[in-house]
């Protein structure tokens, strides 16, 4: 008990890292591992491990705290899954085994079953940690498994905090970027005095843009100090680019002021920062995230293309705005203005053979809305975070001052030979 009370009290602190590894999770596992707390019926540890994650995380707004625990516990409930498995676990039935798939828990032990050899988290046959057999497995008690179970919600749970506060973030001012400022009298100003003026309007919603820029970098910025595992940092991003492609596809079909050329080409101009923002982020963090703006893409395309009436329906469906389902092509066509040049949407035939398109549609109850869904499900896949995991050597993790000096510790000291 004596020794559980100061690796407590040695978690309740920010204890760092070590080469990329987060410390906290590292001396947890081989604190259990080393008190065959897995394999005990009873014991009060893991609810005190867990107690202790739950009042750290409770200020949600503290993105570099919560950061910090996505690190451990992610770290942590990979390394259970490797160590721990349940009694009966191998004689499940297929449809159960199917089943258990369907929670983040289910899919990791699916994930490590099935994944080939040197993916994931790896140790190689006989590594010692602390004295210890790491990669020999532990028939778990309840008690672990619950712990497990838990650890996974807590995963769950403080990715989504993570995820919805840049949501909040960001929120506002997709508000400013879908309709390009409007300023005084423009139609009125003449010459030099009228493009200034449209130089100050567009410098002000690129600032709105750049203000996104800033609040992604700044959430990549945290997430890297922590060393949060680029595959759940590619999928924040990913989730919150679609999130900005829902909020901005939607204010478009929503409201014809924003259906407009001029404001097409805003807020094409805007997409091109975030395109910039993924290339300098680079694939392994930002991921498929510019992939995410296809809608909000393809509608700007069509608002800032000339010659709209020669523009067939083919030409329209298949080249110009693939992923535009019928219905979200006849809106945006016929709340289509050019207020920059007098032109107009595409032709009276085009919008009739949509008309006819969607009347043959108007069974299917799916295609009736024109409207995107923002999707806030946790979407972790077990065999990306395998395959993305790199190994873990846990043989020289520098035990943090609190306990490096207690004897109860000393198993931390123990290097691999």
């Amino acid at each position: 008990m004596e020794n559980q009370d100061a690796l407590i009290k040695c978690i309740m602190q920010d204890v760092g890292f070590s080469e990329g590894r987060p410390v906290a999770a590292c001396i947890i596992y081989k604190s259990l591992l080393q008190w065959r707390s897995f394999e005990a019926e009873r014991t009060s540890v893991f609810d005190r491990i867990i107690q202790t994650i739950g009042s750290a995380i409770e200020t949600q707004e503290n993105n570099d705290v919560l950061a910090y625990w996505l690190s451990n516990t992610s770290t942590l409930l990979l390394l259970l899954q490797r160590t721990l498995k349940a009694s009966g676990a191998a004689g499940m039935t297929p449809q159960r085994r199917r089943s258990s798939s369907a929670t983040l828990f289910g899919r990791m032990a699916q994930g490590f079953r099935t994944s080939p050899a040197g993916t994931g988290l790896t140790y190689g046959n006989g590594v010692m940690i602390g004295g210890l057999d790491a990669s020999r497995q532990v028939e778990a008690k309840y008690p672990a498994l619950l712990f497990k179970q838990q650890l996974t919600a807590y995963v769950e749970k403080i990715y989504g905090m993570i995820r919805d506060n840049l949501k909040k973030e960001v929120s506002p001012l997709l508000g400013l970027c879908i309709q390009a400022p409007r300023t005084s009298r423009a139609s009125l100003i003449k010459g030099s005095s009228r493009c200034h003026a449209n130089a100050v309007a567009q410098a002000a919603l690129i600032g709105h843009w750049q203000s996104i820029v800033k609040s992604l970098n700044n959430f990549l910025k945290t997430l890297r100090a922590n060393y949060v595992p680029p595959f759940l940092v590619r999928k924040i991003f990913t989730q919150i680019f679609s999130f900005i492609n829902v909020q901005l596809f939607n204010s478009l079909l929503l409201r014809r002021e924003c259906c407009s050329f001029s404001n097409g080409e805003y807020v094409k101009a805007g997409l091109a920062e975030l395109e910039h923002w993924c290339y300098e982020a680079t694939e392994e963090y930002a991921g498929s995230a510019w992939d995410e703006l296809k809608h909000i893409r393809q509608a700007v395309g069509f608002l800032v293309i000339h010659q709209k009436p020669k523009k067939s329906l083919d030409e329209i469906t298949h080249d110009l705005c693939p992923v535009l389902s019928i219905q979200q092509l006849y809106r945006i066509s016929t709340m289509y203005w050019d207020d920059k040049y007098g032109t107009h949407s595409v032709s009276p035939d085009v919008i009739a053979n949509m008309k006819v398109l969607m009347t043959e549609d108007s069974n299917n109850a799916l295609s009736n809305s024109f409207l995107l869904d923002d999707d806030s499900s946790i979407p972790f896949s077990v065999d990306d975070i395998s395959k993305s995991m790199k190994q873990i050597d846990l043989s020289d993790i520098e035990p943090p001052p609190l306990i490096r000096e207690n004897s109860g510790f000393s198993f931390l000291l123990a290097h691999a030979e």
